[in-house]
Parts: C-alpha cells; sequence; structure tokens
C-alpha cells in the first residue's frame, strides 16, 4: 500500500483532476444506467408500473443525480481554492524566511572585524594568561537544495543557532558563504569540546529531518596549540572565499 500511497507533490493537482473526473464520470454513468432501467420499468405492460408515482419516483431520482453531481462540483471547486490559499500561504511563508535569514546573515560581522576581535583577545589572553580559541563552523549544504535561495535559508537558521549558543564575551563572524568563526575568550581546549558537541546537536536540529546541510567544526587554542595570534588567522584565512578582499590587521 505504501507503494499506491506516494503521491509526488509536483503532480498532486494532476491526480486531483484526474479523481474528480472519474468521480463524476462515475456518477454519471451510474445515474445513467439507473435511469434507463427505471425508464424501461415504466414502459413494462404491467399497470401497476404506470401509476404518477412512479413517475414522480423517476423525475425525482433524475433531479437528485443532478443535484449530487451540483454539489460535488461545487465542493471541487471550494477544495481547489483552498489548496490554492495554502500553496501561496505556504510560498509566502517561505519568502519570509528567506528574507529573515538574509538579514540574519547581513547583521554578522566579516573578516575584517574579526581580524580586530582576534588580535585584541589575543593580547588580552596574553597579558593575563588566559586561554582562548577559536571556532570555525563550515556547512555543506544538501545536494536536494537547488537554488541559492534555499542554500541561504538553511545558512541563516544555522546561524541563529550558533548566535544562541554563545556567551557574553563571544564573538561571532561570517567568513564566506557557509562559513562562521567563533571567538571564545577564556575557554580552554578541553572546554571548546563541550562547545562543539553542544553546537553540534544545535545544528543538526537546525537540518532537520531532511538533513538540509551537513557541517564540521575545527578548534584551535591558545596556548595549547598555537602560540601567535597569526597562526589563528591563517586558520581562519584558509576558509575565505576565491578572490574576497581581506583586510589586512594592523
Amino acid at each position: 500500500m505504501r507503494i499506491f500511497d506516494r503521491i509526488d507533490a509536483a503532480t498532486l493537482d494532476r491526480r486531483d483532476v484526474q479523481l474528480w473526473v472519474l468521480a463524476v464520470g462515475m456518477i454519471l454513468v451510474l445515474a445513467a444506467g439507473l435511469a434507463l432501467l427505471m425508464y424501461s420499468a415504466l414502459a413494462a405492460p404491467p399497470e401497476t408500473l404506470r401509476g404518477p408515482a412512479v413517475w414522480k419516483g423517476f423525475y425525482g431520482f433524475c433531479i437528485l443525480s443532478i443535484l449530487l453531481v451540483t454539489y460535488l462540483m461545487q465542493r471541487q471547486m471550494v477544495i481547489r481554492r483552498l489548496r490554492r490559499a495554502l500553496g501561496e500561504e505556504h510560498q509566502h511563508n517561505i519568502v519570509l524566511r528567506h528574507r529573515a535569514s538574509a538579514d540574519m546573515l547581513e547583521t554578522l560581522p566579516g573578516f575584517g572585524h574579526f581580524q580586530d576581535r582576534l588580535a585584541m583577545e589575543f593580547r588580552r589572553a596574553a597579558n593575563t594568561h588566559q586561554a582562548l580559541s577559536l571556532l570555525v563552523v563550515r556547512l555543506r549544504p544538501s545536494s536536494r537544495l537547488t537554488n541559492s535561495e534555499e542554500i541561504e535559508t538553511a545558512s541563516g537558521d544555522a546561524a541563529r543557532v550558533l548566535v544562541r549558543k554563545l556567551r557574553g564575551e563571544d564573538s561571532i563572524y561570517l567568513f564566506s558563504p557557509g562559513v562562521f568563526g567563533m571567538v571564545l575568550p577564556g575557554v580552554r581546549g578541553c572546554d571548546a569540546n563541550g562547545v562543539i558537541e553542544r553546537l553540534g546537536e544545535g545544528l543538526t536540529d537546525a537540518s532537520g529531518v531532511s538533513e538540509r546541510f551537513s557541517f564540521d567544526i575545527q578548534a584551535v587554542n591558545y596556548p595549547e596549540h598555537v602560540a601567535a595570534a597569526i597562526e589563528m588567522e591563517q586558520l581562519a584565512r584558509s576558509y575565505l572565499a576565491p578572490k574576497q578582499p581581506v583586510q589586512q590587521a594592523a
């Protein structure tokens, strides 16, 4: 049964029309056949079948058949109007969601701001002998996302998850489409693993059951992995889109 229950969304309207034509056609055929049988019964010799009550029943049946077909046609038109309204509302929601995702991505600072913040946080960490971690989150859109708007919407949903996971002193940046950087002051390497786990759970939920995107998260920590800010910057720079201009840090 599951094989016959599968209906492609692209052919849903065509199937609906086919069922509508089939239902009306069968009703007309049955009504015409029964009308012919009743007419034959009326034309039969027995006197008992020629009374006015029989003719009234015959006309009543014909009128009832016409009313039934008219009612089904009217219901079908109402359903089609509702389906069209739902489709328009769904499309409107998609546009609003994409617009919200685009606005979200536009509010994220870029690589130049990241360089400035990294230099400041690194000096602070070196002077106070505290840790500093950098997380780079890279999204890989699913092949099922067929256009740039769907990809941008998925990226915006992922960005909202990352922003919600930030602490007050953390910061997030958009290095290139689908690549985010997060500067985490005071977070050691072992603590960064816990942050990565929480981010992974949120991104998995944002990806949804359709798996709109996959992701990987890379972490680098001072002083466990690097000894200078330029090493963290080089890691972030490797994720930049080709030919993207980069402002040199002072």
